[in-house]
């Protein structure tokens, strides 16, 4: 069975705290609150087993973009997903806190849907790369050796098998993993099976995504699609070269975190792969290719 997901709500407001506690709650989640940054502070440093943070904005003391540049200096809440709440929708304010590393944004006042299922992609986000660090430490073996290889592939779970396999031939596999899965996962729902944004946003909102990729693996049109990923070692990098056989996409607004996106439950994967796994991602043509660099050292 698994566990209740932790999520530790600071807002100064009591209304607000009332509200969301009840919205996670009914949702299934375990709900901790602080009344403002400093509070939250004292929790996250005594408990750090937290899935996400909803964090307000605007609070007294200690406010929300103070917490949060306090949370990111901290190596074990580095990649703690943390979802900035506010009632300012100006693209600079968005545009400030995701360079400070609030990857998910809610506006207020916000519907329970959209809520939840913000709530549901951090949360997820946060399940995956702990699964994922958990994997990579207990298979730690010698992949290192590996030179290059030619892997294809179809589903989500060899997507995570080949994940492990893969970054485990780099130095900090971890960090890796967390950009190479995202690539890996594109490649399948947007690439090969032909999910596209919008279809993806209203599918995590009625939380069905996983069933539509599985139903359409078994289509016709799509049973047959494969990943290619080819894997070789350059000079001092390591080179993944990631291509599906569907159409592409617009690839080009995703390289960057996007204001405008801040607020979908989605469509911040290839961005967070760039800044935070590779050396560089660039795609190819139409964007059904993507080629991402790694160092096969640590540079001091």
């Amino acid at each position: 069975m698994q566990e209740r997901a932790r999520v530790l709500i600071v807002d100064d407001e009591p209304f607000n705290l009332e509200i969301l506690s009840e919205h996670l709650s009914d949702a299934g989640y375990e709900v901790v609150i602080a009344e403002d940054g400093e509070v939250a502070w004292q929790i996250l440093s005594q408990d750090r087993a937290f899935s996400t943070v909803l964090l307000d904005r605007m609070m007294p003391r200690m406010d929300g973009m103070s917490l949060l540049a306090r949370l990111r200096q901290q190596a074990e809440f580095e990649h703690l997903p943390v979802i900035m709440q506010t009632a300012v929708g100006a693209a600079e304010n968005v545009r400030e806190g995701l360079a400070a590393g609030a990857y998910y944004y809610l506006i207020k006042p916000f519907q329970r849907d959209m809520l939840l299922a913000i709530v549901a992609a951090a949360v997820n986000f946060h399940r995956e790369k702990s699964q994922l660090d958990a994997q990579l430490a207990a298979q730690a073996n010698s992949y290192h050796l590996l030179m290059k290889g030619e892997f294809h592939f179809q589903t989500l779970e060899e997507a995570r098998h080949l994940t492990l396999l893969l970054s485990n031939a780099c130095p900090e596999p971890q960090r890796v993993a967390l950009g190479l899965s995202e690539l890996l996962v594109n490649a399948v729902e947007h690439g090969n099976l032909a999910i596209s944004y919008a279809e993806k946003t209203k599918l995590l909102q009625h939380g069905c995504w996983q069933d539509e990729v599985e139903t359409r693996l078994t289509l016709p049109e799509y049973e047959s699609r494969k990943v290619k990923v080819a894997f070789y070692r350059e000079g001092a990098d390591i080179i993944f070269t990631i291509t599906d056989e569907g159409k592409g996409f617009e690839w080009q607004p995703f390289l960057e975190m996007s204001p405008e996106r801040a607020f979908d439950p989605h469509g911040r994967g290839i961005s967070m792969a760039r800044m935070l796994s590779f050396q560089s991602v660039e795609y190819k043509g139409c964007g059904n290719q993507v080629i991402a660099r790694v160092r096969s050292v640590i540079m001091e």
